[in-house]
């Protein structure tokens, strides 16, 4: 059986109670510590390195989302709400489960279900040094009203917009409020390249390389954007790639 270390975070004493009831019927689950605030649930979870996150979304001063935009290393995360719409129109694109407040005996367990397939296709993918992330790791952004939690593999490339950073997955391109050197340095170095000063690739997304002006590359991207390599980075695409 997997033992999954948890973390409450809302600001509600009764919800949380409530919260610790259910789990205790899971022996599997061990909650290793509470937060009524995200200041406070954000120490916590650096300290402790949970596997699990249940996440209240609406606390005062600072929400469930601006949470998960603090996070470099996102736990799996179990949404909490009392507000259906509020939760069903954020979740445009999501790798998330929410469970709506009173929480139903059944979903819960439906939930946790969920939780130990993904912890256990994790077990697949080693612990890199340094904290990197990997390619099962995920990213949360917010941007404008929708919200996103995306695995790091799922992400075809990152591109600089002022102090913004443009991040292209799926037919989605939404802005992270990250510049991208403070990106590269938490990606799997494995399949992730800085192709140029503006732009990072996944080399899994790549359909297309042509020999370009002065020694550069031109790369296609699956998506059909294309990418020029600079010089510099050409040799070591190249040394990369073994072409």
């Amino acid at each position: 059986m997997t033992h999954i270390k948890a973390v409450i975070v809302e600001d509600s004493r009764l919800a949380r109670n409530e919260l610790r009831e259910l789990i205790k019927k899971y022996p599997q689950l061990e909650v290793i510590g509470e937060a009524e605030n995200v200041d406070d649930a954000y120490t916590l979870i650096q300290e402790t390195r949970p596997q699990l996150l249940f996440l209240d979304i609406n606390m005062p001063e600072k929400d469930g989302f601006e949470l998960l935009e603090m996070l470099d290393h996102i736990p799996i995360t179990i949404f909490t709400t009392a507000f259906d719409e509020y939760a069903i129109k954020s979740f445009e694109y999501n790798a998330l489960d929410y469970l709506l407040k009173p929480i139903n005996e059944k979903r819960f367990a439906q939930a946790i279900e969920k939780i130990e397939e993904k912890l256990n296709a994790q077990k697949e993918e080693p612990v890199l040094e340094n904290r990197r992330l990997t390619g099962n790791s995920q990213i949360f952004i917010k941007d404008g009203e929708k919200c996103w939690l995306i695995k790091i593999g799922d992400i075809s490339h990152f591109e600089i917009v002022g102090n913004y950073t443009r991040v292209f997955f799926q037919d989605e391109k939404p802005m992270l409020y990250k510049s991208l050197n403070q990106i590269e340095e938490k990606l799997p170095q494995k399949y992730f390249f800085r192709a140029n000063r503006q732009q990072i690739i996944n080399t899994n997304y790549i359909v297309d390389v042509v020999p370009w002006f002065n020694g550069k590359l031109k790369l296609t991207m699956a998506n059909g954007d294309e990418i020029e390599v600079s010089r510099r980075q050409s040799y070591l695409f190249k040394d990369k790639m073994s072409l």
